[in-house]
Formats: structure tokens, sequence, C-alpha cells
């Protein structure tokens, strides 16, 4: 089943990476390059789930996280991260994170946190 995703990240070419990976298989519904307009847009389009960069600028992955959250306990966010940044990865559990996939993106891996996350319906 198509989900609809909100993809937040600072970097326009990691947005458009995850977007060409998800197209098949879900709606990309919106995306932002930073914490505030990922919460803004959580609230206006109201995905299925957010894929969210754990760092960017003006509010992080992990402060947006857990807004979200806060806002909406049912929300399902999957943390971005690079190798290497397995504290972060601690810190967004803590704000509420559902899973995560770190870069560099590979399809199987995406659209499997997803279905982990949200479900698989037959």
């Amino acid at each position: 089943m198509a989900r609809s995703v909100l993809v937040v990240d600072d970097s326009a070419f990691m947005r458009n990476l995850l977007k060409q990976l998800l197209e098949d298989d879900h709606d990309v519904v919106g995306e932002a390059e930073n914490g505030v307009e990922a919460v803004e847009l959580y609230h206006d389009l109201d995905p299925d789930v957010v894929t969210m960069d754990v760092v960017m600028p003006i509010r992080n992955g992990i402060e947006a996280t857990a807004e979200i959250k806060g806002d909406d306990p049912n929300a399902s966010v999957i943390m971005c991260t690079s190798v290497g940044q397995e504290e972060k990865m601690r810190e967004a559990v803590k704000a509420g994170a559902d899973g995560y996939i770190t870069k560099p993106f590979q399809k199987p891996n995406v659209l499997e946190a997803i279905d982990d996350v949200v479900g698989v319906e037959a």
C-alpha cells in the first residue's frame, strides 16, 4: 500500500534521492529543509511517515521529532543519519523516533524501514 511521506533534509540532493527511491512505492506529499518547516508541514499534510534528517539548521531533526511526537504520539518518524552518529541516534530514540536509516540510502532499506514503522497491509 502506498504511504504518504514527508521528506525532511537540509540537502536538496538528499531530498531528491529519497524522493526517487520512494516514488514507485509511496507518495511523497511534501519536503522540508529544516525542523521548523518539518513541524509545520507535518501538521498541514498529516503524512503516514516522516523521514527526518538528524543534522539541520534552525531546528535539528531531534528537536523537530520531539515536537511532532509531542503533538501527535502516533506520528511515524524515521531518522536519517550518517554512519558514525550513534550518539545522535540515541538522542533521536529518546525524542520518539520510530526507526532509522543510514546514508548512503539504499532503496530496500528505506522501504523496509517504512514498512517496519507503519506496518504492512496485505
